[in-house]
C-alpha cells in the first residue's frame, strides 16, 4: 500500500481514479490523499463472490434490496474527503438501476462487508468500520477467511464475533435473513 501526494476531494478522485492509466490499479480516498491498495488475491475473491451471491439470494428472495461488489466508492467523510471501497455492499435505498448513482454512494448502504486480506493491518479494519458506522451504515462484516470467521459490527452494540459453526442473522437490518458462517467460505457442491 502506498500514498500518492495530492489532496482532493470525493468528486476530483473519481475523475483521477478513472483516468487510462490508473486502469487495473486499487485506490481509496483517506481525508483527501490517494492510497494505493495492493490488488486481493484468488481466496480473497473467492469469498467476496460468496458473500455477494448469499446477499443477491436474500434480496431476490425477500424481493428488496440490491448488492454492490468490486469495491464500489461509498463516501464516509466529507471536509477532507475518504471514500472507502467494501468488497460488498448492500442497499435498501429505493433507486432503481436507472436513477443510481453512477459516481460514489453518497447514501451510505444498510451493510458493508470486507473480507480481510494477508496485507490489512491490524487497525485498518477498525478506522473503516468506525467511518462507516459514522456514516450511517447499519452493519459492518469483517470476514476473516483464513480465520473463517466473521465480526460483526452494529452502532452502539458491542461486536460480535461468529464462527463455522455459527448462523448470521440480522433482524434488525436484515429481516428474514439468516445464513450459516461457513457457506461464506464454501465451494459449491462440496
Amino acid at each position: 500500500m502506498s500514498t500518492i501526494s495530492k489532496t482532493m476531494t470525493a468528486e476530483e478522485f473519481y475523475e483521477w481514479v478513472h483516468l487510462a492509466e490508473h486502469q487495473d490499479r486499487n485506490f481509496e480516498l483517506v481525508r483527501g490523499e490517494i492510497i494505493e491498495m495492493s490488488p486481493p488475491g484468488k481466496y480473497h475473491g473467492f469469498v467476496c463472490a460468496n458473500v455477494a451471491a448469499i446477499l443477491g439470494k436474500f434480496a431476490f428472495r425477500h424481493g428488496k434490496g440490491y448488492v454492490c461488489t468490486n469495491g464500489s466508492g461509498v463516501i464516509v467523510e466529507r471536509d477532507p474527503d475518504t471514500v472507502r471501497g467494501p468488497d460488498v455492499t448492500f442497499y435498501l435505498d429505493s433507486q432503481t438501476a436507472a436513477d443510481m448513482d453512477r459516481k460514489y454512494a453518497e447514501q451510505p448502504p444498510v451493510l458493508s462487508a470486507d473480507v480481510l486480506s494477508p496485507n490489512d493491518r491490524t487497525n485498518s479494519p477498525t478506522i473503516r468500520v468506525t467511518q462507516l458506522i459514522n456514516r450511517g451504515v447499519k452493519t459492518v462484516w469483517i470476514i476473516d477467511p483464513e480465520a473463517k470467521d466473521i465480526c460483526v459490527y452494529r452502532a452502539g452494540e458491542d461486536p460480535t464475533l461468529l464462527s463455522e459453526q455459527d448462523k448470521l442473522t440480522d433482524g434488525a437490518n436484515l429481516p428474514g435473513f439468516e445464513c450459516p458462517v461457513a457457506e461464506f467460505f464454501a465451494i459449491p457442491g462440496s
